[in-house]
């Protein structure tokens, strides 16, 4: 039977306040499988090194992986300044040196939000409205903008009203200014909502996040995939996992074909373009 503190009135699991860290990769469904297994092994490791070099019980967080993403629920009495201060110019130090060398395609690049809320486990996740509201502001078309309109900057962060407002405004508690946050507002599915954005080494104040670019952010957030699964191609016959006219976004095409006659055009991806098809 649930029990009211513990869980719930109506069983819905422990009521918990906690502090989360929500993370995501820029391009990831755009990448080969080579890359994404290295993406994923780069998250993992610069996500375990910036948590001690903060401090942070990082076997002590419950996570939920997602390949590109990670979703984590701290501990009781984990330090807020340490995740936003210290984890993160850890883990933008980590980032530029993942990258080094690398072409720009080539580099990771993460978006990052940190809430302070009610969760609690659930079957599949997480529940609450603390892990949905993190998730607006990871996802959200102003930190997306920053990041595209800063190519060198590894790492675009967003904090929730609450943990701003505790943590960075006062300048009492992280070694980054209040000045260097921007307020942007979150507009993604049902959320209404502010975050404050951070990209770490850059000035977030001087990029554009006007309404067209914040649009043009906000249609990139979905990513169009394709799966098409034939058995035998005939001859001049045409197959396409993904035929867009997108000029932005992620793009996934997969095409699984036994035997293609000739003159036949099996395609992965295709994206039509002002000028003609590539």
């Amino acid at each position: 039977m649930a029990k009211n503190g513990e869980d719930g009135m109506g069983g819905a699991g422990a009521f918990r306040r906690r502090l989360l860290l929500a993370v995501d990769a820029k391009g990831y469904g755009g990448s080969g499988t080579i890359r994404q297994h290295q993406f994923q092994e780069a998250i993992v490791r610069l996500t375990e090194l910036a948590a001690d070099a903060a401090g942070l019980d990082r076997e002590a967080w419950l996570t939920q992986e997602g390949g590109d993403s990670l979703f984590a629920v701290l501990p009781e009495g984990a330090s807020e300044p340490a995740l936003v201060d210290s984890f993160m110019r850890s883990l933008e130090t980590g980032l530029r040196a993942f990258n080094l060398d690398r072409a720009q395609e080539a580099r990771l690049r993460l978006r990052a939000a940190v809430h302070f809320g009610e969760t609690s486990p659930a079957a599949n996740g997480f529940a609450g409205s603390a892990p949905v509201e993190i998730g607006r502001i990871r996802d959200c078309a102003a930190l997306r903008a920053a990041l595209d309109q800063l190519p060198e900057a590894p790492l675009a962060v967003g904090l929730s009203a609450t943990v701003f407002r505790d943590v960075v405004k006062g300048e009492a508690y992280t070694t980054i200014r209040e000045n260097e946050f921007r307020e942007v507002p979150v507009k993604e599915k049902e959320y209404r909502g502010a975050a404050w954005i951070w990209v770490p080494g850059a000035d977030v104040r001087q990029v554009d996040l006007g309404p067209a670019v914040l649009e043009s952010a906000r249609h990139d957030t979905n990513v169009v995939r394709g799966s098409v699964d034939v058995g035998d191609v005939e001859e001049e016959a045409e197959v396409t996992g993904v035929h867009t006219d997108r000029a932005t976004g992620d793009f996934e095409g997969y095409v699984k074909a036994g035997r293609v006659g000739r003159r036949a055009n099996v395609t992965g991806f295709r994206q039509t373009t002002p000028g003609g098809e590539s």
